[in-house]
């Protein structure tokens, strides 16, 4: 007998009671391709976890390395001494597409995509470690710009924390299209649409101190956010 998972199993992380949608559930997606698209669109995510009975949600860059999700911060910070004891936590990310506006209040909606995925926070140990989780970051944020940097210093790698959660009660939520009104509305005179609200990459601005004669590096270009 083989025991082993389908490659349908492989491609999708299944349901708990605590990921399944019970409202709106055709908006769920369990399928890693779903997810995978969506964590790697984004920067900011938040993080929620409870210290001493007081829940406390933090935003913070993060990044997706296969199947884990990393962010990082100060060893001072209180977040992250809090996540070193590896405690449960609820790591969010939402990205808003549109407006969606109805011919009434009641079917205003946003389209968007967002992912939940529940577990317990691991600290990334070692320098080596830690340094390729960061490399990964900056290279998330701008491709191909890590060798263009200082190496960190010992010290800076020391007073920084890398915490990372493995994907695997995780679900994703996606509105997407037209308003969907009721039949008895669709003759009002009111107008009906979606405003798209797209994430736009500005033009960069030069650090007032910048060193004369240095010019803008190719790989800004690369950047892809949203």
């Amino acid at each position: 007998m083989n025991d082993s998972p389908s490659p349908e199993a492989q491609d999708a992380f299944q349901p708990t009671a605590r990921t399944q949608l019970k409202r709106a559930h055709t908006r769920g997606h369990y399928d890693r391709e779903t997810v995978y698209a969506i964590l790697d669109a984004g920067l900011m995510c938040h993080v929620g976890y409870v210290i001493d009975g007081q829940p406390y949600v933090t935003p913070t860059a993060y990044w997706r390395m296969d199947d884990r999700v990393y962010w990082h911060g100060s060893s001072a910070s209180k977040m992250l001494r809090h996540l070193k004891q590896g405690p449960q936590v609820c790591f969010t990310v939402a990205l808003m597409d549109g407006l969606v506006l109805a011919r009434s209040g009641f079917h205003t909606s946003v389209n968007y995509r967002s992912v939940m995925a529940l577990g317990r926070a691991e600290l990334v140990e070692g320098k080596e470690r830690k340094l390729a989780c960061l490399e990964a970051l900056l290279e998330r944020m701008v491709p191909g710009r890590w060798p263009d940097l200082r190496a960190p210093t010992t010290q800076e790698v020391k007073a920084t924390t890398v915490v990372s959660l493995k994907l695997e009660e995780v679900a994703a939520k996606v509105r997407s299209g037209p308003p969907i009104d009721d039949d008895e509305d669709m003759d009002l005179d009111v107008w009906a649409g979606v405003v798209p609200t797209p994430t736009a990459i500005g033009a960069p601005i030069d650090d007032p101190a910048l060193k004369s004669g240095l010019t803008r590096p190719a790989n800004l270009a690369r950047i892809r956010i949203g």
